[in-house]
């Protein structure tokens, strides 16, 4: 009898040694959240006040709100414990989301780039002190003088400890856009994408335990050379390689995006296969991630039929709705110890 109590109790120590705390990360293109002030080193006119888009401080405050009620929405019995967002203008812009709107109760702190992109849009990652310690953040910039292209965007490379004690690094990316066309606008994107695998290889040969998490906008399908050939990040099939990339969002049938009538997936979310290997300390699995779809995010494509994201503006004509994007999330289990 003192055998069987004896091991229940041991039962019970090694199930408090390495209970599993939730963890959710999400990932947001919120579409031009820029603030209704001039900054003198960038091209920001459209969204200005006397602009013809009209972009009020009612708009820009009503954006905001819009914004945390997405992020709270996206979180289960919290909020998200990490939030990537691109398309934010300023640090302004993320200490108003942060501090004066909805979500202010949250207490996320935040990083973000300060990046040559010529309208001033960056990236940032919003983060939760109780579940991830920061322990450092770099902007990784892009040669685009090389190429003879225009400033893109920074990529944000953060670093942090979760609560198992294991260290997370997080890469917020948004890839150049397709203006001009796919095509012409091709080499941008595979460029930005091996400076992010150049800075992804050299963390690979240093971590031991290589936990890498990519999310971002990539204005690219997974199927796409940038991400298929030059990240190798495809869906995990079969034997799953510990510094091999898996495309979390590769396979899937819903989207992110639709363009005339059609969806596809430009926000992804991609992981280290150390992550994927079923590791105590942290570790996630392909159906963990998801397209996050609340009907409040979506309307009717009058055009093409079905639906589409709720955006902001069409054009220059306000429409009052949340993005043109739809956000993706991801759940990891911690080992709490």
């Amino acid at each position: 009898m003192r055998k069987i109590i004896l091991f229940l109790c041991v039962c019970c120590l090694v199930g408090v040694a390495y209970a599993q705390e939730p963890f959710r990360v999400m990932f947001y293109n919120v579409e031009n959240l820029f603030d209704c002030q001039h900054d003198t080193l960038k091209n920001d006119y459209e969204f200005l006040p006397d602009a013809p888009k009209g972009w009020t401080r009612a708009r820009y405050n009503d954006k905001l709100a819009k914004i945390a009620k997405v992020i709270v929405a996206t979180g289960v019995k919290d909020v998200p414990d990490l939030v990537g967002l691109c398309e934010v203008e300023n640090d302004h812009c993320m200490k108003d989301l942060t501090e004066y709107s909805p979500l202010r109760e949250a207490g996320y702190r935040y990083v973000m780039t300060d990046s040559p992109d010529q309208r001033g849009i960056d990236v940032a990652l919003l983060y939760q002190r109780g579940s991830f310690k920061l322990l450092g953040k770099n902007s990784i910039r892009i040669p685009n003088e090389e190429i003879d292209r225009t400033p893109t965007r920074d990529i944000l490379h953060v670093t942090g400890q979760v609560l198992s004690g294991d260290t997370l690094d997080v890469f917020v990316c948004h890839m150049p856009s397709r203006s001009g066309g796919e095509e012409k606008s091709e080499p941008y994107r595979l460029f930005t994408a091996q400076i992010l695998h150049a800075s992804v290889d050299s963390l690979m040969n240093v971590r031991r335990h290589p936990n890498i998490l990519i999310m971002g906008d990539f204005n690219d399908y997974p199927t796409n050379n940038s991400i298929a050939k030059v990240l190798g990040a495809v869906a995990p099939k079969g034997e799953v390689q510990a510094t091999k990339l898996y495309n979390l969002m590769d396979g899937r049938k819903d989207g992110t995006y639709r363009y005339r009538g059609e969806w596809g997936i430009l926000d992804q979310l991609i992981v280290s296969g150390f992550l994927l290997q079923g590791h105590a300390g942290i570790r996630t699995s392909y159906d963990k991630a998801q397209i996050v779809r609340f009907p409040f995010l979506l309307e009717e494509d009058e055009k093409y039929g079905g639906d589409i994201p709720f955006r902001t503006y069409w054009g220059r004509k306000y429409h009052g709705g949340f993005s043109d994007h739809l956000p993706v999330c991801v759940d990891f289990e911690i080992g709490k110890k």
